[in-house]
């Protein structure tokens, strides 16, 4: 019995680590995609105008900023084009709510796309491995710049929140 389990285990463990690349990004990916919506909603909507200081974008600007590059990070992996349309319609925007509802679709875009890789599809390109690697870095350092706009206005960052509980 005890050999069952644990070859049970083992193969479970590396029917897991069958694709370690694309599991450990849609890992990290999750969790910034969770700190990223979660300070979208957050933040006031009075404060979507806010700059920390004159020559940076404003707290929407991320926002948009983040849902942009999502779509041009996102489309190669779903073996698309960046929908021109997208660009010039989140360009526009300035209101909470729609700001929200662009970025929360590009993450929707983004997991779909990642949905429907694996390890040898990841690695199959540069461009395809490091849209992967991009669509976790860049969203965390846009994470880290707007912890600053969050903190400013007085509210406490989404990941700080997840440790004190």
């Amino acid at each position: 019995m005890r050999v069952a389990v644990l070859c049970s285990m083992f193969a479970l463990g590396i029917l897991h680590a069958q694709n370690p690349l694309t599991s450990a990004i849609t890992q990290y990916f999750n969790r910034v995609r969770a700190n990223l919506e979660e300070s979208a909603d957050l933040m006031p909507p009075d404060k979507y105008s806010f700059k920390l200081s004159d020559g940076q974008m404003t707290f929407g600007e991320w926002m948009a900023h983040a849902a942009l590059s999502n779509y041009a990070a996102c489309a190669p992996l779903r073996g698309e084009e960046r929908p021109p349309e997208v660009a010039q319609y989140i360009g526009r925007i300035k209101d909470k709510a729609e700001l929200s509802k662009v970025l929360k679709g590009s993450f929707t875009y983004c997991q779909e796309a990642l949905q429907g890789m694996d390890d040898a599809k990841a690695l199959a390109s540069q461009q395809l491995t490091g849209n992967m690697v991009r669509i976790v870095a860049h969203n965390n350092e846009i994470y880290g710049n707007i912890v600053g706009y969050l903190r400013a206005s007085g509210l406490v960052p989404p990941s700080t929140a997840r440790r004190k509980k």
